[in-house]
């Protein structure tokens, strides 16, 4: 009898805590658009929901929640009563598909869009959020989570894109000199206080680990603060690399890509662009097939690369299939000058790129992103612009107060 108990409590650990349950193909946007930026304006100049969807690669229908929490200018979760939103920040018993038989590397799919039409989640403050797809049980197993933006926006923000070539030093190649200068300005409302004008932060299209903050309790060359003393303010970006369109990943021809095993690019080895000006590409966006589509399924791709000279640093992959983060598991490894790395990606569409950098403490430092791919003024890109205010209600919170974006070219 004891034995049956045992074997009983093993079981229902393992369905409570699945140490196998895995999430993949994570995406987050805005709306409909699966290419949209995930910011939500909700004052309707814009898509005013968020969309969350995943496949979920377990033996059984999970049970999971997703936890959402607001936070600080720094992504870091408020443990402020006030903020932590209470009663509207879970939800809970998530409507799972069943993905085709033909996919193998995962077994149901989830899709939901937030605030919720049930009314379980809201998002009340204007700033920066946090999702955790974590076990209903323990709210420690974290199996996925992102980042997105909520606006209520408050006032306008006029923002200009200049063309600059810098003159400081002499740059070779001559294209590393191509930057771009954002100018963005506005005047505050007379119902805010200029003092708690904190800083103006730039998004990069997908790139929302590396943004650029101009500061204003310093000036720099590159990064610019005005305030004539009354309403008005000036935030300037300077020397912002455009960098080169995206190298894009397309296995949706089952034609062309027959095997479980394939190359990222069909002629296989890939080399620098940094002469070669890219094509048109998503802003750093993804379309994965459609999850009951039977051709969705997972393939072992093969990204390599040879650069033009040995390199005392590594190279990386980043792109829409890791949230353009440059991490040490990305690192490609090097067989005699030639640099690869395999990754399971769903059939689809997928921006990414080469970037160079040394792996220190766990983290990729040094990155450079044009090395591999150049830096061209033609490149297309879009820049999200944001404004955070030090709100002093509820104890003391970083609010976005204006938004809005522009795009170069």
């Amino acid at each position: 009898m004891k034995l049956l108990l045992v074997s009983f409590l093993l079981l229902f650990a393992a369905a409570v805590y699945p140490a196998n349950l895995e999430i993949k193909s994570m995406q987050i946007y805005a709306g409909r658009d699966q290419l949209s930026f995930p910011v939500l304006d909700m004052k309707g100049n814009g898509p005013d929901y968020l969309t969350i969807e995943f496949d979920v690669q377990s033996g059984f229908e999970p049970n999971l929640i997703i936890l959402f929490r607001f936070c600080d200018k720094n992504w870091k979760p408020y443990d402020n009563i006030f903020l932590t939103n209470r009663g509207k920040n879970i939800k809970y018993n998530l409507a799972y598909s069943v993905l085709p038989n033909t996919v193998k590397e995962a077994h149901y799919h989830y899709r939901g869009t937030f605030p919720d039409s049930r009314g379980d989640v809201e998002f009340p403050y204007s700033g920066k959020w946090k999702f955790y797809v974590t076990d209903s049980q323990d709210t420690s197993l974290v199996y996925g989570s992102g980042k997105f933006y909520v606006v209520y926006d408050t006032m306008n923000l006029g923002i200009t894109l200049k063309k600059e070539q810098l003159e400081d030093k002499v740059y070779f190649p001559s294209d590393l000199a191509k930057v771009f200068n954002v100018t963005a300005e506005f005047n505050l409302p007379n119902d805010l206080y200029p003092s708690n004008v904190e800083q103006l932060e730039i998004v990069d299209n997908h790139k929302i680990d590396y943004p650029i903050i101009v500061d204003r309790s310093f000036n720099t060359n590159q990064k610019q603060y005005y305030w004539d003393g009354n309403r008005k303010f000036t935030f300037t970006a300077r020397d912002i690399l455009p960098t080169n369109e995206y190298r894009q990943l397309d296995t949706r021809n089952i034609n062309k890509y027959t095997g479980k095993n394939v190359d990222a690019q069909f002629d296989g080895l890939e080399y620098s662009r940094f002469f070669k000006p890219g094509s048109p590409d998503m802003n750093g966006g993804e379309l994965p097939l459609f999850y009951n589509n039977p051709n969705a399924t997972y393939l072992n791709v093969k990204f390599s690369i040879r650069p033009p000279n040995d390199l005392s640093e590594g190279i990386f992959l980043v792109g829409a299939f890791n949230d353009w983060k440059v991490s040490p598991y990305y690192e490609l490894r090097n067989d005699y000058g030639v640099y690869s790395i395999v990754l399971s990606l769903k059939r689809g569409v997928y921006d990414y790129q080469y970037v160079t950098g040394y792996v220190q403490d766990g983290y990729v430092d040094g990155i450079n992103w044009t090395y591999l791919e150049g830096n061209d003024w033609g490149t297309t890109n879009t820049y999200y612009v944001f404004v955070y205010y030090n709100d002093p209600n509820y104890g003391g919170y970083d609010k976005i107060i204006a938004y809005n974006k522009i795009t170069s070219r």
